[in-house]
Formats: C-alpha cells, sequence, structure tokens
C-alpha cells in the first residue's frame, strides 16, 4: 500500500510539470472567452441583478461594467439587439431620398472603381439624394466621400470591431452596430435603389439577400438593383443565367431582370431618377383605421335617407 501511495504521487509530478509546460500566450478569442468565463458566476448570481432594483424615488443608473455583463450574456443578448433595431429605425426616419451603396472595403484611393464611387456619391450628393454606405474604407470611404464634397447628406453604417476603427472620416451622420445583421437590414430597409459596385464575399451576401427580398415580394420590384462594372460582374451574371437557370433551373427566367448593370455612375444616375422616394414609419401614408378616426376627432356621417 505504501508502494502504491508513493507512485501515484511520483505520477501527479509529471502531470503538473506537463501542464506548466503547455501554458502558452492565448489568442484574442481565447483571452475573451477566459474573461467571459471568469464573470460568468458574477452574472448568475443574486447579486447581478441588484443594481437595477432601486427605488423610483432614487433613480441610480446602472454601473459601466455590470453594464457590460448585461448585454453580453447570452440569456440578455435580445434586448440589445432589440435596442439597435429601435435605434436604427429611429435613425433612418429622420433621413429621406436614401440610396444604398455597397462595395469593397479594400478598395484603394488609386483603382478605377474608387474614382467611379466617389463620382457615384458626388452626383447623388448634387441631386439631393442621401447617400448611405457601411461607413468603412475603400468603395465605401470614396462614396461617402463624394458625396461629403457636394455637400449632401453621407451617412455611415459602421460595425464595431474590437482591433480597428472602421468608420471613414468622410461620414456627417453615422449609428454602429455591434451585429452583423441588424446592420443589413438598416443597410436595406429605406432605400430607393441599391448601387453595387465591385466588392468580395461580403458585397456578394450583400447583393444575393436584396435579390432574394424582391424576388420573394418582400421588397418591391420599384427599387432598382444597380451593378456597376461590366467587366467585373459580367461573368458572376453568365454564371446565374448558364448554371443556375438554364442548366439547373434554380431560379426563374424572370429574376434574370432584376439586375441593372451600367459603367458609368450617369449611368446609374438615370435609373436612379427615375425611382420614387419608399414611404418609411413616419413617412409612410396609410388609410386610417376607424380607431383612429374616432381618435382624432373624425365623426362618421350617417347616411342621408330620401323620403318617398
Amino acid at each position: 500500500m505504501p508502494s502504491m501511495k508513493k507512485s501515484s504521487k511520483q505520477k501527479a509530478k509529471p502531470v503538473s510539470a506537463l501542464k506548466k509546460r503547455s501554458v502558452r500566450p492565448l489568442s484574442d478569442e481565447g483571452a475573451r472567452r477566459l474573461a467571459y468565463s471568469k464573470h460568468l458566476a458574477v452574472v448568475n448570481s443574486k447579486k447581478r441583478y441588484a443594481h437595477w432594483l432601486c427605488n423610483p424615488k432614487h433613480p441610480c443608473p446602472p454601473e459601466p461594467e455590470k453594464l457590460d455583463a448585461f448585454t453580453d450574456n447570452p440569456n440578455w443578448r435580445i434586448f440589445r439587439i432589440m435596442a439597435e433595431f429601435i435605434e436604427g429605425f429611429e435613425f433612418l426616419d429622420k433621413l429621406s431620398k436614401e440610396v444604398t451603396i455597397f462595395g469593397s472595403a479594400r478598395t484603394t484611393v488609386e483603382e478605377k472603381y474608387y474614382q467611379e464611387a466617389k463620382r457615384m456619391g458626388y452626383l447623388l450628393g448634387k441631386a439631393g439624394y442621401t447617400v448611405i454606405t457601411g461607413g468603412g474604407p475603400g468603395i465605401m470611404e470614396a462614396a461617402n466621400w463624394g458625396a461629403y464634397e457636394a455637400g449632401g447628406e453621407s451617412v455611415g453604417l459602421d460595425i464595431s470591431l474590437p482591433t480597428e476603427q472602421r468608420r471613414n472620416q468622410f461620414v456627417t451622420q453615422a449609428m454602429g452596430f455591434h451585429y452583423f445583421f441588424t446592420r443589413k437590414v438598416m443597410l436595406s430597409a429605406s432605400a430607393q435603389a441599391y448601387i453595387f459596385m465591385p466588392g468580395g464575399l461580403g458585397t456578394l451576401d450583400e447583393l444575393s439577400e436584396m435579390v432574394v427580398m424582391i424576388q420573394t415580394g418582400k421588397m418591391t420590384k420599384n427599387v432598382p438593383i444597380i451593378l456597376v462594372g461590366r467587366s467585373f460582374w459580367a461573368p458572376f451574371l453568365e454564371w446565374v443565367k448558364k448554371t443556375m437557370f438554364e442548366e439547373y433551373r434554380y431560379v426563374a427566367k424572370e429574376d434574370l431582370e432584376l439586375f441593372n448593370v451600367v459603367d458609368k455612375p450617369e449611368e446609374a444616375m438615370a435609373i436612379i431618377k427615375a425611382t420614387h422616394e419608399r414611404p418609411y414609419m413616419s413617412k409612410r401614408v396609410e388609410p386610417l383605421t376607424p380607431i383612429q378616426k374616432l381618435r382624432d376627432g373624425f365623426t362618421p356621417q350617417k347616411p342621408s335617407r330620401k323620403r318617398k
């Protein structure tokens, strides 16, 4: 028995030494996970909610570090998502004649499509349109720059990232988002035209979603999808036509007509000028319901009866 105890102690030694040797610097993702696991005990404790239970006569704001823990808790994340939707819709409600421009964040100032995007933003700004982009660098920066130079509304809906600042310097109005999906909804919510400059996977993702929204009737077909740069978009459209439509019949023939392909910003402007502003939130005119009519002092008139 003593020998067995001795051997167990001897086995424990190399294991602890191995653990020490296996320690290595954490990645950013690993550090975030470790920090999250440490505050889980605080998040799930009863004291966690104490700072929200204040006397109405003596209100107290939540402490910043506790508020961060609240918004990071997966069980309560829905409230952060709801807040982004509410704030985003209220932000958009103040704008008018919106046109959203998508494109690569990697495009440099020297490139042709950067200058085309800047020209596009300038023409839109001069014509009184509100230019909306993702607020970042590349094509987004170029479009905001053009609108800014024209004296128009230059709006950026950017995403919050832990390692870099995404908002470009030509944005006059902006809102930051934590979630990509809430930001994408705001980029598409009220625009009367979508302009797609050349871009990567993110641009293709946004293009596909806009097409599906119109294809399925969730969005009116009066909102044009404009692809700028025939040489860039031609292979993609050829693949959609030959493979998706002709070979597999995964799309309908009328879906191919949803794309408007142009080469110059002036051609895109001709399409945009033929569109109308989408009624949105407070700008939407809808018939009053019976309850709204009564609330606004409307009294229905009784039909007059003609005597025989």
